[in-house]
């Protein structure tokens, strides 16, 4: 891992762009960032103060001096865009190389993730102060179908003489709400819609039943009660979102400064007094995102799971969102929601010079062997 004085080292005299630790940009506090994601094309809450705050206070040392945010200043000195990102070294069609990468990582996979930016911020300064940075590839994955101020950047990169290659990573399912739940519902075939009303009506029919929220107040019971069923829904193998405790810390800082913002989205569907289901997720803009659930298999038969999705769908309905995004993995189950679905793509950036070129080729000797064992 590289030292924090790669990041840290006296900007170049770059017009608008200064930078600074991570710590120092999170001083900056959450009106700052979240005023710059109000207004970008696809506001992911893993591009917010909130998202980098819960990767600070769970990352080891090392990582944390590794990483650095440029901070872009338009002529008035207002905030035009705040991009964390990280030294590292990478394996790279098993060659060692230099890397610069999102602060964040892979860590809690974040998603649709977009420079965080205006669309007046000068990304002609910023390439250049980027090109300043000991780099030999720049690696900007996880990113949003089209990402504007991401694909500017390498518009940027690519004018000083450095190649882009873009490719597609995930699948993510959404479904662009309706303005209510039976006009949804008529959206489905006819057999999908019976089997929805009759499970939950059989629920609340034959059994104790109800939805309990849990807020900032009760966030700890609500985050046990996540946990543990996450686990049964893996029949106690260990696997699931949770199963690396770094992964799981992160998550539950964001969750904490989700409720505190009343963006928090958790609950579960209660029988007979206890949890059944669990869902957890968060807002962002226009957009309800699903993160994780679990269920009791006990309950398997009565699709306890499905029923509590459902019933975040039209809860998403009725508070006036207009998007439900469930993130990456084209799962089956949420093919069952939606057909509707958006790629995420990544971007690498190879330097100018013999380097670069070498390392572009393997890239693309790469590619072409994975074609040709495609067709296989």
């Amino acid at each position: 891992m590289l030292s924090r004085s790669l990041v840290m080292e006296r900007p170049r005299a770059t017009s608008g762009v200064t930078r600074a630790s991570l710590w120092d940009a999170l001083a900056l506090g959450t009106d700052a960032w979240d005023a710059l994601l109000a207004r970008a094309t696809s506001p992911s809450p893993f591009m917010s103060w909130g998202w980098h705050r819960a990767w600070a206070d769970s990352a080891p040392p090392e990582e944390l001096a590794a990483s650095g945010v440029l901070l872009v200043h338009g002529a008035d000195r207002a905030l035009h865009a705040v991009v964390p990102v990280r030294m590292c070294r990478v394996r790279f069609h098993r060659v060692w190389v230099r890397a610069l990468n999102w602060a964040i990582g892979d860590i809690g996979c974040p998603d649709q993730l977009d420079v965080l930016a205006l669309a007046e911020a000068d990304m002609r300064s910023l390439a250049a102060a980027i090109e300043a940075m000991p780099w030999e590839i720049i690696v900007l994955d996880n990113l949003v179908e089209r990402a504007p101020n991401a694909e500017r950047l390498c518009a940027a990169l690519a004018a000083r003489g450095h190649a882009i290659r873009r490719s597609p990573l995930w699948s993510c399912p959404r479904l662009e709400l309706p303005r209510s739940w039976d006009v949804y519902l008529a959206t489905l075939s006819a057999n999908r819609r019976q089997i929805l009303r009759r499970k939950e009506r059989s629920l609340f029919r034959d059994h104790a039943a109800a939805v309990v929220d849990y807020g900032e107040d009760r966030l700890d019971e609500g985050w046990g009660h996540l946990l543990r069923l996450h686990e049964q829904r893996w029949d106690g193998a260990g696997g699931g979102a949770f199963r690396d405790p770094r992964s799981e810390r992160l998550q539950r800082q964001f969750a904490g400064e989700m409720a505190k913002q009343k963006r928090l989205w958790l609950s579960t569907l209660d029988l007979e007094g206890q949890p059944a289901a669990v869902w957890y997720g968060f807002t962002s803009g226009d957009t309800v995102y699903f993160y994780q659930g679990g269920r009791d298999p006990r309950w398997e038969r009565e699709s306890v799971g499905q029923v509590l999705m459902g019933m975040m769908i039209q809860r998403a309905i009725q508070q006036g969102f207009r998007t439900f995004n469930f993130l990456r993995g084209d799962d089956r189950y949420k093919q069952q929601w939606t057909s509707d679905g958006h790629m995420t793509h990544e971007a690498v950036i190879f330097r100018s010079g013999w380097r670069g070129r070498w390392l572009r080729a393997l890239d693309t000797m790469a590619a072409l062997r994975a074609r040709v064992g495609a067709r296989v």
